[in-house]
């Protein structure tokens, strides 16, 4: 079937398989060690060779992280970092950037407090590509992955070094994009 790419996520994956390469993704919490440096330190990661951008999103019990990226969050919630400022930064990034694949990486619980629809509209709005909720496994992401799919944001999965070969298949069903392999 040949179909037109039009999501940036997909076409970063079909161009680096062209060329036989790997992706590069690195990620950034977002508003650590200063908000100000963010957008900054997205651009410098593009510059360096990376070829999609996970953006973590602050959260105050990051407990699937560890004590390096639980300590960003708390630098990053000191400084005020909340998800309206995240989106925020993923707009100014857009301003010179509108071709790198932006990935939201954090909890359920800040969309839920935004409110899922509004989040939904202004993550589009602002340019991310994707989000990855690290507490929103497949069975239960239903409604939220079709909300994020009508809004042009592919949910990103996670698989585990332990998952069996049926649940990740499952998970192969249910995600996009690409899948987040915890090592």
């Amino acid at each position: 079937m040949n179909r037109t790419v039009s999501n940036r996520i997909d076409r970063r994956f079909a161009a680096l398989k062209a060329q036989g390469r790997t992706a590069l993704i690195p990620y950034i919490t977002a508003g650590d060690p200063a908000p100000a440096h963010t957008v900054g330190f997205m651009h410098a990661c593009v510059e360096a060779g990376a070829d999609v951008l996970e953006l973590g999103v602050p959260f105050s019990d990051p407990m699937a992280d560890g004590p390096v990226i639980q300590k960003a969050c708390e630098r990053a919630l000191v400084h005020g970092t909340r998800l309206r400022h995240v989106l925020e930064m993923v707009a100014e990034f857009r301003q010179r950037d509108s071709e790198t694949p932006v990935v939201l990486m954090g909890y359920l619980n800040p969309i839920e407090r935004m409110g899922y629809d509004v989040f939904t509209r202004e993550a589009q709005a602002s340019g991310v590509d994707g989000v990855l909720v690290v507490d929103m496994p497949p069975e239960e992401a239903g409604d939220n992955a079709a909300l994020f799919a009508s809004h042009g944001l592919q949910s990103i999965f996670l698989l585990a070094p332990t998952t069996s070969e049926a649940r990740a298949r499952e998970i192969c069903r249910h995600g996009e994009g690409y899948l987040y392999y915890v090592s």
